[in-house]
């Protein structure tokens, strides 16, 4: 099963769904100044995806995104490192990072309390089946098919198979030089997490494997080798396989909270959640939140209040925020990010906050009229 295509859902479908089960719901009611919203002007040319965004210690800001591409599926994805000095009013050109001869797809980004930065995607043999398609149908003009054929043929069948992959890079001196990918055995499109015990914790799904689950591997040497940990279990009913994307953060107390992205009939198109309270040894079966919604981007703020920044692909789609006072046992209703997107094509929304308090968030969007997608960028306040 090919990643993408399995979590592909009909957005007309998902929005008739009723949500299910028994979410609690704080009555907070939060709402945000949104300071400014601009395009990141380079990433403009080619399109560009499924973005993670870093502060560092020292004030930079990091951004990854799966770039270089023609469109969401093709053979040209890799993945591209953005910097902004300036908290993001202004970005420098984009380095490349990683590229591997097939589609390097969603990337997630960390500094770790060492100042060592890490890096994550997964590669996708997705556009294959468009490819043997095109070639039977036709349609598509010649220079488009020599592109996508040259890049396909750049690997045998054998050694595609081989690059398929859960990858991560690390760099320890800034991003200016990476290691090899390694195998970090899960994949989520945000990477890992920084834990208060100088762990890195990495909640994610099991990809390209036979044995495909939703759980959590651990890092106790700066990123460098990573052990599983635990599974997280399947609600009643559900399929696991169903079951993606996933992001972690630590509250205060030391309780981790997971969210996923479930396609399954019962809360179709919801982002679920899941606790630990022994470090991530055991974690509780997902449920319901009643957040409708996707994937979800964890943060917790200065003030130990959680935030989940998320895509929302119905009526005014654009992207949500919700906050948590009680580390994820309620949260607020919606807060409008953006709102005027033109089609669903979007969202994978991350956030940092400054120390002022002044919040940044980043998604990736297919503007109107447009063949490419961008990414954009949100300057916003609690109020």
């Amino acid at each position: 099963m090919k990643r993408r295509s399995a979590i592909q859902l009909s957005m007309a479908s998902v929005a008739s769904l009723a949500s299910i089960g028994l979410p609690r719901h704080s009555g907070l009611v939060a709402k945000t100044k949104i300071q400014s919203t601009q395009v990141i002007d380079v990433s403009v040319g080619h399109y560009s995806g499924w973005p993670t965004l870093a502060k560092r210690a020292n004030g930079q800001l990091v951004l990854v995104a799966s770039g270089t591409r023609e469109s969401h599926v093709c053979p040209f994805g890799s993945v591209q490192l953005y910097r902004s000095n300036d908290r993001g009013n202004t970005w420098l050109l984009p380095q490349t990072i990683l590229d591997t001869p097939i589609d390097d797809r969603d990337a997630g980004i960390l500094e770790t309390d060492q100042g060592t930065l890490l890096a994550t995607t997964f590669t996708s043999n997705a556009y294959v089946s468009i490819l043997e398609k095109a070639r039977a149908e036709g349609g598509w003009d010649a220079e488009r098919l020599k592109q996508w054929e040259l890049a396909h043929q750049r690997v045998t069948a054998e050694e595609l198979q081989a690059t398929l992959g859960t990858w991560m890079i690390r760099s320890t001196d800034g991003g200016i030089t990476w290691s090899k990918p390694y195998d970090c055995i899960l994949n989520s499109p945000h990477g890992p997490v920084q834990l208060a015990n100088g762990n890195q914790l990495y909640a994610g799904k099991h990809l390209w494997r036979e044995d495909s689950y939703i759980g959590t591997v651990l890092s106790e040497d700066d990123g460098r080798t990573w052990q599983r940990q635990a599974r997280i279990p399947t609600r009643v009913g559900d399929d696991p396989a169903q079951y993606h994307e996933l992001h972690a953060v630590e509250a205060v107390s030391g309780k981790l909270i997971v969210h996923i992205r479930n396609h399954n009939t019962k809360n179709a198109g919801e982002t679920l959640q899941s606790e630990s309270t022994d470090g991530g040894k055991t974690w509780s079966v997902p449920h319901s939140i009643g957040v409708w919604g996707f994937p979800s981007h964890l943060l917790r703020l200065q003030d130990g209040r959680l935030l989940m920044s998320y895509g929302y692909r119905r009526g005014s789609m654009g992207n949500q925020a919700r906050l948590s006072e009680d580390e994820g046992d309620s949260w607020s209703e919606p807060m409008t990010i953006s709102d005027n997107a033109d089609n669903y094509d979007l969202g994978y929304v991350t956030t940092v906050e400054f120390d002022d308090g002044e919040l940044l968030s980043v998604w990736y969007e297919k503007m109107a009229g447009s063949s490419k997608a961008v990414l954009r960028q949100a300057r916003w306040s609690l109020t």
